[in-house]
């Protein structure tokens, strides 16, 4: 049986800032940097004023903001607010069949806050964070939504805790603790997509992480063979029920998926099995100026996953709409876009809007593209005119903003501007944008100017 338990926790303890190759660090500052700005975005939104609410102001020197109000809490505190702030929109990068950034980047400010870590700590958080995840993720064949798994908050829990041991220098024992701990707090369902409870997942998370590790600092135990063991993490979890335990590839360190998986930073606020969609459909109706009108009928095809979280054919609230194909290209269609602006419960409630979802078939592949993502190797969109005439679209197979197809520089920045300005002027927007690009050469991740 494999030490999987063990060896991650070596690399964990082992890595140096000097160790990160060139694409690791890229991915990890830009997906620290696109996580805060949504962060900032969610801050307002109700099911975070909900979680804040009950969250007490923390009077102790090591505690971490509120972002962006500043308020002091304890750090698991604000690596639960704050994580369900950077989920809420569903506008954070998605890679590894769920959202590390979600999780990784509050817990990594929160407790790199408390600790009074660099940039490049945090930047080595991150990647050993998500190498973690995507080390357990390999050895499992199926994919944890067919379960009934969110992959966020169950495979987040472990990747935080990788993190924030990593953040407080943990040798390889304790950070082996951290993760088996990690590991009893990780849950989260995909039937409660679309609801308050899916950003919550995020939350709990990056909480749990910071908990785990803290826990495991003070000699508190678990057991640390909690990944392999018959009764453990990856049997428990497994859609397949055939994990490779006994003779899979423990290559961490060594492979480095993040620089071949990096992360998809997205450009919708939906759930990401809409965006290849969205793209194909923005794109018939830009090429030939469509009109409601002139549409009797949007034709999708796409997995049989993608379609398995996109549960909400008629969606009556914002939330619901982000889980909904349907809704996506009713947007694409009447607004000629997907933005924050249409994934408002008025947009969605719009007459035009509940009568295009009527418009549209989905059809499903059980194929599925070779990656991190369950994915069918492409979405098909077609539009059948009022004529008769059908308008069809290029096989999208990779969605504008993923790191087959990435963003430029200008491009983040406006996303990120977008985001950060619902809150903050925009110097103050810019300058946050600026420190975060260069987020290694921070000595202090304190420096950062998260709010007002």
């Amino acid at each position: 049986m494999l030490d999987i338990t063990r060896q991650t926790a070596d690399f964990v303890a082992s890595l140096k800032p000097s160790d990160l190759p060139d694409r690791c660090r890229e991915a990890a500052r830009i997906g620290t940097m696109d996580c805060v700005g949504v962060m900032i975005a969610g801050a307002a939104e109700r099911p975070v004023r909900i979680v804040s609410a009950m969250l007490a102001t923390s009077t102790q020197n090591d505690g971490a903001p509120e972002i962006p109000v500043g308020r002091n809490l304890a750090a698991s505190d604000a690596a639960l607010v704050n994580g369900v702030a950077a989920q809420v929109l569903d506008y954070d990068d998605v890679a590894l069949a769920g959202h590390p950034s979600a999780v990784l980047v509050p817990a990594i400010l929160a407790e790199g806050w408390s600790l009074d870590s660099s940039g490049s700590d945090a930047l080595a958080a991150y990647v050993a964070g998500y190498e973690v995840w995507a080390q357990i993720a390999a050895l499992e064949p199926g994919h944890l939504h067919e379960r009934g798994f969110h992959p966020t908050a169950v495979m987040g829990a472990l990747a935080t805790a990788a993190a924030c041991a990593r953040l407080r220098k943990l040798d390889s024992e304790k950070t082996a603790h951290a993760i088996a701990i990690s590991a009893s707090l990780a849950s989260g369902l995909v039937a409660n997509f679309g609801t308050m409870t899916k950003s919550l997942h995020a939350g709990r998370s990056a909480q749990s992480g910071v908990i785990a590790a803290r826990l495991a600092d003070q000699g508190f135990t678990a057991s640390l063979d909690v990944l392999e063991h018959q009764t453990g993490f990856l049997l428990a979890h497994s859609p397949s029920g055939t994990p490779d335990i006994e003779s899979g590839t423990i290559d961490i360190g060594k492979n480095w998926r993040l620089a071949e998986f990096g992360i998809n930073v997205k450009r919708y606020p939906t759930c990401y099995a809409t965006h290849r969609s969205i793209d194909a459909m923005l794109g018939l109706v830009s090429q030939h100026k469509l009109k409601p009108d002139d549409v009797r009928e949007i034709r999708v095809h796409t997995g049989i996953t993608q379609r398995l979280m996109l549960r909400n054919g008629n969606p009556q609230t914002s939330l619901e709409a982000k889980f909904s194909m349907e809704f996506a290209m009713a947007s694409a269609l009447i607004a000629g876009r997907v933005s924050l602006s249409e994934l408002t419960d008025e947009f969605v409630s719009r007459p035009e809007v509940g009568a295009t979802f009527a418009k549209v078939r989905c059809t499903t592949t059980d194929e599925i593209m070779p990656g991190d993502l369950p994915w069918a190797p492409a979405d098909r969109v077609s539009v059948v005119l009022a004529s008769g005439q059908v308008l069809e679209h290029a096989p999208v197979v990779h969605a504008k903003g993923s790191w087959q197809r990435p963003l430029s520089r200008d491009e983040l920045k406006e996303k990120f501007m977008d985001c950060a300005t619902r809150v903050l002027n925009r110097a103050q927007a810019a300058d946050l944008f600026e420190q975060l690009w260069n987020l290694e050469k921070l000595g202090s991740i304190r420096m950062l100017r998260l709010g007002h």
